[in-house]
Protein backbone atom coordinates (compact mmCIF):
# COMPACT_ATOMS: atom_id res chain seq x y z
CA UNK A 1 0.00 0.00 0.00
CA UNK A 2 1.25 3.38 -0.93
CA UNK A 3 2.38 5.63 1.99
CA UNK A 4 0.23 9.64 2.36
CA UNK A 5 1.89 12.15 0.86
CA UNK A 6 3.11 15.14 2.21
CA UNK A 7 -0.49 16.88 1.62
CA UNK A 8 -2.07 14.15 2.88
CA UNK A 9 -0.45 14.01 6.32
CA UNK A 10 -0.97 17.95 6.52
CA UNK A 11 -4.95 17.50 6.20
CA UNK A 12 -4.73 19.92 3.59
CA UNK A 13 -8.50 21.54 2.77
CA UNK A 14 -9.08 24.42 0.64
CA UNK A 15 -13.10 26.38 0.63
CA UNK A 16 -13.70 30.22 1.10
CA UNK A 17 -14.95 31.96 4.21
CA UNK A 18 -17.59 34.84 4.05
CA UNK A 19 -17.68 37.55 1.53
CA UNK A 20 -15.74 33.92 -1.33
CA UNK A 21 -12.36 34.52 0.95
CA UNK A 22 -10.51 31.64 -0.48
CA UNK A 23 -8.06 29.93 1.64
CA UNK A 24 -6.23 26.39 2.05
CA UNK A 25 -5.65 25.06 5.13
CA UNK A 26 -3.51 22.80 6.82
CA UNK A 27 -2.12 20.88 9.48
CA UNK A 28 -3.60 20.92 13.06
CA UNK A 29 -3.81 22.47 16.38
CA UNK A 30 -5.17 25.98 17.41
CA UNK A 31 -6.11 28.17 14.23
CA UNK A 32 -3.33 30.41 13.01
CA UNK A 33 -5.06 32.78 10.15
CA UNK A 34 -2.09 33.33 7.79
CA UNK A 35 -2.46 36.77 5.10
CA UNK A 36 -1.28 35.96 2.03
CA UNK A 37 1.69 38.04 0.28
CA UNK A 38 0.16 39.77 -2.64
CA UNK A 39 -0.75 37.69 -5.45
CA UNK A 40 -1.57 38.81 -8.99
CA UNK A 41 -5.49 36.83 -8.32
CA UNK A 42 -7.58 36.45 -5.38
CA UNK A 43 -7.38 32.91 -5.48
CA UNK A 44 -6.09 30.04 -3.64
CA UNK A 45 -2.92 28.98 -5.49
CA UNK A 46 -2.52 26.17 -7.86
CA UNK A 47 0.33 23.56 -9.23
CA UNK A 48 3.65 24.80 -8.78
CA UNK A 49 2.82 27.68 -6.41
CA UNK A 50 0.35 25.75 -4.16
CA UNK A 51 3.08 23.05 -3.81
CA UNK A 52 5.35 25.84 -2.45
CA UNK A 53 2.97 27.53 -0.16
CA UNK A 54 2.11 24.31 1.23
CA UNK A 55 6.09 23.53 1.80
CA UNK A 56 6.39 27.04 2.97
CA UNK A 57 3.82 26.98 5.82
CA UNK A 58 4.44 23.57 6.76
CA UNK A 59 6.85 24.14 9.75
CA UNK A 60 4.01 26.25 11.30
CA UNK A 61 1.16 23.47 10.33
CA UNK A 62 2.82 21.24 12.86
CA UNK A 63 1.39 23.67 15.39
CA UNK A 64 -0.76 24.94 14.03
CA UNK A 65 -4.49 24.62 11.83
CA UNK A 66 -3.25 27.20 9.31
CA UNK A 67 -5.74 28.89 7.60
CA UNK A 68 -4.06 31.01 4.59
CA UNK A 69 -6.49 33.34 2.93
CA UNK A 70 -6.76 35.67 0.36
CA UNK A 71 -8.67 38.65 -0.33
CA UNK A 72 -12.03 38.67 -1.89
CA UNK A 73 -12.09 38.15 -5.59
CA UNK A 74 -13.64 41.01 -7.35
CA UNK A 75 -12.32 43.77 -5.36
CA UNK A 76 -14.12 46.55 -7.45
CA UNK A 77 -12.34 50.17 -8.08
CA UNK A 78 -12.84 52.57 -4.72
CA UNK A 79 -12.32 49.87 -1.95
CA UNK A 80 -10.12 50.76 0.80
CA UNK A 81 -8.01 48.78 3.29
CA UNK A 82 -10.57 49.23 5.38
CA UNK A 83 -12.76 47.76 3.46
CA UNK A 84 -10.69 44.66 3.40
CA UNK A 85 -10.22 44.55 6.97
CA UNK A 86 -14.23 44.43 7.51
CA UNK A 87 -14.62 41.78 5.24
CA UNK A 88 -11.61 40.05 7.17
CA UNK A 89 -13.52 40.16 10.54
CA UNK A 90 -16.81 39.71 9.26
CA UNK A 91 -15.54 36.64 7.49
CA UNK A 92 -13.37 35.52 10.90
CA UNK A 93 -15.71 35.98 13.33
CA UNK A 94 -18.92 33.74 12.06
CA UNK A 95 -15.93 30.74 11.08
CA UNK A 96 -14.24 30.96 14.41
CA UNK A 97 -16.59 32.76 16.80
CA UNK A 98 -13.72 34.26 18.85
CA UNK A 99 -10.60 36.31 18.40
CA UNK A 100 -7.78 34.20 16.16
CA UNK A 101 -3.79 34.37 16.34
CA UNK A 102 -3.48 36.23 12.58
CA UNK A 103 0.16 35.87 10.94
CA UNK A 104 0.37 39.11 7.91
CA UNK A 105 3.15 38.61 5.19
CA UNK A 106 3.74 41.57 2.93
CA UNK A 107 0.53 42.76 1.28
CA UNK A 108 -1.18 40.01 4.08
CA UNK A 109 0.94 42.29 6.36
CA UNK A 110 -1.14 45.77 5.79
CA UNK A 111 -4.18 43.96 6.09
CA UNK A 112 -3.54 42.47 9.01
CA UNK A 113 -2.48 45.39 10.91
CA UNK A 114 -5.63 47.49 9.09
CA UNK A 115 -7.51 44.33 11.09
CA UNK A 116 -6.17 44.91 14.30
CA UNK A 117 -6.75 48.53 14.46
CA UNK A 118 -9.81 48.27 13.29
CA UNK A 119 -10.92 45.27 14.54
CA UNK A 120 -9.14 44.51 18.09
CA UNK A 121 -11.85 42.36 18.87
CA UNK A 122 -10.75 39.63 15.86
CA UNK A 123 -7.30 39.28 16.54
CA UNK A 124 -5.70 37.34 19.52
CA UNK A 125 -2.05 37.93 18.56
CA UNK A 126 -0.43 39.84 15.63
CA UNK A 127 2.44 38.78 13.86
CA UNK A 128 3.37 41.01 10.91
CA UNK A 129 6.28 39.96 8.89
CA UNK A 130 8.06 41.40 6.13
CA UNK A 131 5.41 44.38 6.28
CA UNK A 132 5.30 47.52 7.76
CA UNK A 133 2.42 51.02 9.31
CA UNK A 134 3.18 52.08 5.68
CA UNK A 135 4.84 51.09 2.09
CA UNK A 136 7.70 52.98 0.88
CA UNK A 137 7.71 55.38 -1.59
CA UNK A 138 9.69 53.30 -4.18
CA UNK A 139 7.28 50.52 -3.30
CA UNK A 140 4.14 52.54 -4.21
CA UNK A 141 5.37 53.91 -7.36
CA UNK A 142 6.26 50.22 -8.46
CA UNK A 143 2.88 48.78 -7.77
CA UNK A 144 0.81 51.71 -9.43
CA UNK A 145 2.83 50.91 -12.34
CA UNK A 146 1.91 47.33 -12.39
CA UNK A 147 -1.42 48.49 -12.02
CA UNK A 148 -1.24 50.50 -14.59
CA UNK A 149 0.50 47.82 -16.78
CA UNK A 150 -1.75 44.98 -16.12
CA UNK A 151 -5.71 47.05 -16.39
CA UNK A 152 -4.26 47.85 -20.04
CA UNK A 153 -3.07 44.56 -20.63
CA UNK A 154 0.49 45.46 -21.16
CA UNK A 155 3.61 43.06 -19.26
CA UNK A 156 3.70 44.66 -15.44
CA UNK A 157 5.58 42.19 -13.44
CA UNK A 158 8.72 43.96 -14.11
CA UNK A 159 7.45 46.81 -12.36
CA UNK A 160 7.47 45.13 -8.95
CA UNK A 161 9.76 41.47 -9.56
CA UNK A 162 13.28 43.51 -8.33
CA UNK A 163 11.77 45.87 -5.81
CA UNK A 164 12.47 43.49 -2.76
CA UNK A 165 15.79 43.59 -3.46
CA UNK A 166 18.83 45.19 -2.40
CA UNK A 167 21.34 44.73 -4.77
CA UNK A 168 21.05 46.59 -8.24
CA UNK A 169 22.78 44.49 -10.75
CA UNK A 170 20.12 41.40 -8.89
CA UNK A 171 16.97 43.54 -9.18
CA UNK A 172 17.98 44.18 -12.60
CA UNK A 173 18.06 40.95 -13.38
CA UNK A 174 15.14 39.70 -11.97
CA UNK A 175 13.04 42.03 -13.37
CA UNK A 176 14.28 41.05 -17.04
CA UNK A 177 13.74 37.57 -15.79
CA UNK A 178 9.55 38.52 -14.92
CA UNK A 179 9.19 40.68 -18.23
CA UNK A 180 9.74 37.51 -19.96
CA UNK A 181 7.61 35.04 -17.43
CA UNK A 182 5.07 38.10 -17.17
CA UNK A 183 2.21 36.14 -19.64
CA UNK A 184 2.10 33.15 -17.34
CA UNK A 185 1.10 34.83 -14.10
CA UNK A 186 -1.12 38.05 -15.99
CA UNK A 187 -3.92 38.22 -13.43
CA UNK A 188 -7.60 36.84 -14.57
CA UNK A 189 -9.41 40.05 -13.10
CA UNK A 190 -7.25 43.30 -13.50
CA UNK A 191 -9.69 45.40 -12.34
CA UNK A 192 -9.69 43.83 -8.75
CA UNK A 193 -5.96 43.64 -8.35
CA UNK A 194 -5.49 47.01 -9.74
CA UNK A 195 -8.30 47.83 -6.96
CA UNK A 196 -6.11 45.90 -4.26
CA UNK A 197 -3.17 47.66 -5.19
CA UNK A 198 -5.23 51.20 -4.64
CA UNK A 199 -5.84 50.10 -1.70
CA UNK A 200 -3.02 49.28 -0.30
CA UNK A 201 -1.30 52.50 -1.82
CA UNK A 202 -3.45 54.26 0.29
CA UNK A 203 -3.27 52.52 3.30
CA UNK A 204 -1.02 53.90 6.11
CA UNK A 205 -1.10 53.85 10.57
CA UNK A 206 1.28 55.94 11.01
CA UNK A 207 -1.30 58.17 13.79
CA UNK A 208 -3.46 54.89 14.97
CA UNK A 209 -0.44 52.24 15.44
CA UNK A 210 -0.86 52.91 19.51
CA UNK A 211 -4.68 52.12 18.50
CA UNK A 212 -3.29 48.24 18.16
CA UNK A 213 -4.36 46.09 21.69
CA UNK A 214 -3.10 42.51 20.47
CA UNK A 215 0.29 41.70 21.32
CA UNK A 216 1.97 41.98 18.41
CA UNK A 217 5.69 40.72 16.85
CA UNK A 218 7.33 42.62 13.80
CA UNK A 219 9.46 40.20 11.87
CA UNK A 220 11.74 41.22 8.82
CA UNK A 221 15.24 40.87 7.06
CA UNK A 222 17.59 43.07 6.79
CA UNK A 223 18.28 42.39 3.42
CA UNK A 224 14.35 43.58 2.50
CA UNK A 225 14.09 46.48 -0.20
CA UNK A 226 10.74 46.73 0.36
CA UNK A 227 10.49 47.63 4.52
CA UNK A 228 14.20 48.31 5.47
CA UNK A 229 14.91 47.56 9.15
CA UNK A 230 13.83 51.54 10.08
CA UNK A 231 10.06 50.82 8.80
CA UNK A 232 9.96 47.40 11.09
CA UNK A 233 11.22 49.42 13.95
CA UNK A 234 8.67 51.81 13.52
CA UNK A 235 6.14 49.75 13.13
CA UNK A 236 7.00 47.96 16.18
CA UNK A 237 7.90 50.79 18.49
CA UNK A 238 4.20 52.36 17.99
CA UNK A 239 2.59 49.40 19.10
CA UNK A 240 2.01 49.30 22.68
CA UNK A 241 4.04 46.24 24.08
CA UNK A 242 5.35 45.31 20.88
CA UNK A 243 8.78 44.25 19.66
CA UNK A 244 10.40 43.58 16.52
CA UNK A 245 13.05 40.91 15.07
CA UNK A 246 15.45 41.11 12.54
CA UNK A 247 16.99 38.43 10.69
CA UNK A 248 20.32 38.98 9.35
CA UNK A 249 20.55 37.88 5.91
CA UNK A 250 17.00 37.51 5.60
CA UNK A 251 15.53 38.71 2.24
CA UNK A 252 11.57 40.17 1.59
CA UNK A 253 10.54 36.90 1.15
CA UNK A 254 12.75 34.93 2.81
CA UNK A 255 12.29 36.06 6.41
CA UNK A 256 9.02 33.83 6.09
CA UNK A 257 11.28 30.91 5.16
CA UNK A 258 14.28 31.55 7.52
CA UNK A 259 14.14 28.30 10.39
CA UNK A 260 14.38 31.11 12.91
CA UNK A 261 10.97 32.72 12.41
CA UNK A 262 8.95 29.57 13.27
CA UNK A 263 10.71 29.19 16.65
CA UNK A 264 9.85 32.83 17.01
CA UNK A 265 6.38 32.35 16.15
CA UNK A 266 5.49 29.64 18.07
CA UNK A 267 7.18 30.99 21.16
CA UNK A 268 5.27 34.43 20.73
CA UNK A 269 2.14 32.55 20.21
CA UNK A 270 2.07 29.91 22.67
CA UNK A 271 3.36 32.29 25.35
Amino acid sequence: MAKPGPSARLDVTEGALAHNLPYLALGSGRPLVFLRWFTPDHANPTGWMRTSEIKTLSPLARHFRVYAVNRAPGTPAGTTMADIADQHAEALHKEFGEPVDVIGVSSGGSVALQLAADHPEAVRRLVVVSSGYRLEPHVREAQLNYARAVESGRRGMHHIAGETIQNPVAARLVAAAAWLLDPLARPHDPAATAAFIRAEDAFDLTDRLGEISAPTLVLGGDKDAAYPVRNLEFTAAGIPGARARVYPGASHMGAIKDPRLVADVVDFLTD
